[in-house]
């Protein structure tokens, strides 16, 4: 049987039946899901050291620590460590030269009996890939779409036992083992918006890169991390957070990017809903502007670009939400503060362009419905033309005859902020004609940019730069 043809039940007897692999297994809060699967299928016994569930906090709290929240990446790591720590201990001795020991790990909230709350939890394994070895490891974390608690309950023993599968056999490809999660499962019963890996066996691999393949799956909509390279959780990373969010090609970030943001930030703070509040702004790409008509990411261009918005400090979001109602529907499911977008004047054009709402019944109308439903704004920076000097802004902005009104309506009602603290003197940059300067070696590009982008670009050669 081919492996990509292995079942779930194929999946946990082949790793009973081969002796390296050995450990424990401890879940909280959904039942003990995926060692279940292990003990059906027979042969536990080679693979299973211990399993456990620590339900009570008291006895969680008694041989893992205390902890704010029980459901959270702290609390799987302090899991991992704990059992890969005893296994080591407790066994080392006796079978060490012959075995790789593994901890895998699970905390989880499935539906409530009242039901309404949200289902979701964080998974791992810690493992060796062969005896004596330094230990890697594998988190994730899903959300459980079921409706029943026990449809959520039997898709996590199915990603559990894909998870453990791909640690044991697909290490050496990462990206492989990603695809593998959902094996057996639909992204209609589980998403997965995070997976980090982590330890000798993934020293080469980039998780920004393994965060946008969720995303080009469909196992998430959409990704983050953050400027220390860290792969954040979207839902703790915009909790109780306002949230503004500037979408771009960022090829390369430029001074008009970074002026756009500033000046939308400095009305967005103001603002009385979000005055004295945690703010967090935000550089999307989008999985349409990053396949640019292809079929698959330029993995390299990608890279530059999310360096080279580290090095401006950023929070970067890679989404699959062309859409900006879908875009603001996934954010405001994960904050209940204000939403702001930042865009200019060619964006709000093409907002304003009905081909892009077909699919929907209520076309335009629907979709702008959508989008403002959640009480956001969009902070407009103006466009300056080339020849004639005009300024184009939200005041001076034409829309087709018939979308007049809907306009008019829009502004009247205080959606649309016109950005007038802008810079002059940034006004004529674009991303495009800084990218052909870079290809072309004409120097003037670097005061286009950031000092630290125009540093980075030289030194490592970004865009096929040349020595200007």
């Amino acid at each position: 049987m081919k492996e990509e043809a292995l079942d779930t039940h194929h999946k946990a007897l082949k790793i009973n039946l081969d002796q390296r692999w050995y450990g424990t297994l401890a879940e909280i809060g959904a039942g003990q899901e995926v060692v279940r699967w292990f003990f059906r299928v027979g042969g536990a016994a080679g693979t299973v050291a211990k399993s456990i569930s620590a339900y009570d906090m008291t006895v969680s709290d008694a041989i893992y620590g205390d902890s704010d929240r029980y459901v959270s990446r702290p609390r799987l790591q302090s899991m991992l460590e704990h059992e890969f720590s005893l296994n080591i201990e407790r066994l080392a001795d006796k079978r060490g030269d012959s075995t790789a020991f593994f901890a895998f790990a699970d905390t989880v909230v499935a539906r409530s009996y009242k039901g309404g709350n949200e289902c979701h939890g964080w998974m791992g394994v810690k493992f060796q890939s062969r005896p004596r070895d330094e230990p890697s490891q594998i988190l994730i974390h899903v959300r459980m779409l079921d409706n029943e608690a026990s449809l959520q309950q039997e898709a996590l023993g199915v990603v559990g036992v894909n998870l453990l599968y791909g640690a044991f056999f697909l290490h050496h490809e990462p990206e492989l083992l990603v695809e593998s999660l959902l094996d057996k499962l639909t992204t209609g019963r589980i998403e997965i918006d995070v997976i980090e890996f982590r330890g000798i066996e993934f020293r080469s691999v980039d998780n920004r890169l393994i965060s946008l393949k969720l995303v080009q799956l469909g196992l998430s909509g959409a990704a983050m991390f953050g400027p220390d390279r860290e792969v954040l959780q979207p839902s703790e990373a915009l909790y109780k957070k306002a949230v503004m969010v500037e979408r771009g090609s960022f090829r390369p970030p430029t001074n008009v990017n970074l002026d756009m943001l500033h000046c939308a930030l400095e009305k967005f703070t103001a603002d009385p809903a979000v005055l004295g509040k945690p703010v967090l702004p935000i550089f999307e790409l989008t999985m349409r502007n990053l396949l640019a008509g292809g079929n698959d990411v330029d993995r390299r261009d990608f890279l530059a670009r999310a360096d080279l918005l580290a090095a401006c400090g950023m929070t970067v979001m890679i989404s699959d939400y062309f859409e900006y109602y879908r875009l603001a529907a996934y954010i405001s499911w994960r904050t209940k503060e204000r939403i702001g977008i930042v865009m200019g004047v060619p964006s709000l054009t093409e907002l304003f362009d009905e081909k892009y709402y077909t699919q929907l019944p209520g076309g335009i109308l629907e979709s702008f419905g959508r989008l403002f439903k959640y009480n956001l704004k969009l902070y407009v920076y103006p466009l300056k033309d080339a020849t004639t000097g005009t300024l184009t802004t939200v005041d001076n902005h034409e829309v087709a005859p018939e979308l007049k009104k809907l306009y008019g309506y829009l502004a009247d009602r205080g959606s649309f902020v016109a950005l007038d603290n802008f810079k002059p003197e940034y006004l004529h940059i674009f991303s495009r004609d800084v990218l052909e300067k870079i290809g072309s070696g004409d120097g003037s590009w670097v005061e286009m940019v950031p000092p630290e982008v125009a540093a980075m670009i030289r030194q490592r050669k970004f865009f096929e730069c040349k020595e200007c």
